[in-house]
């Protein structure tokens, strides 16, 4: 663990339950995201059109979970800019993957509603980074402070 201004903050209960909820939330992505593939996969075998699209995305978001995962703890243990990282995927990754699932003729219904749900505990995830214990364990940084 570092050894900074952090750790108090870190060593708190509400800051160590803040962590396990992002990597949990993380967890539970990766399953669904998996979940996703598994749809996509199923549908294409059942002779149903499939386009590259899906197969790319389907293919990519449960790859990103175990990179959003280590994200997520090296800021538990410290990490300002692993914290900011996942602060600002968790914002990203939501407003991108529905806003591209929302364009007409991109995907089917059921596949925008699948990817949706998926991104359910990413957006859980964006709250808990911008919630009072981990505020308290990152907070913002003064211009004039090079730390």
């Amino acid at each position: 663990m570092k050894t900074d201004r952090h750790t108090p903050y870190l060593e708190r209960p509400d800051t160590r339950r803040a962590f396990r909820t992002v990597t949990n939330s993380i967890k539970v992505y990766a399953v669904l995201s998996a979940v996703a593939l598994v749809a996509v996969i199923v549908v294409s075998s059942s002779g149903h059109l499939v386009n590259t699209f899906m197969w790319i995305r389907a293919v990519l978001l449960p790859v990103a979970a175990p990179l959003i995962y280590q994200i997520a703890v090296s800021a538990s243990r410290g990490s300002r800019r692993a914290f900011e990282r996942v602060a600002a995927l968790t914002v990203i990754m939501p407003i991108a993957i529905i806003g591209v699932d929302v364009i007409p003729g991109v995907c089917p219904p059921w596949y925008a509603v699948l990817q949706v749900v998926c991104m359910l505990p990413i957006i859980r995830i964006a709250f808990v980074t911008r919630g009072s214990a981990l505020r308290a364990a990152f907070p913002k940084r003064d211009r004039a402070d090079p730390r």
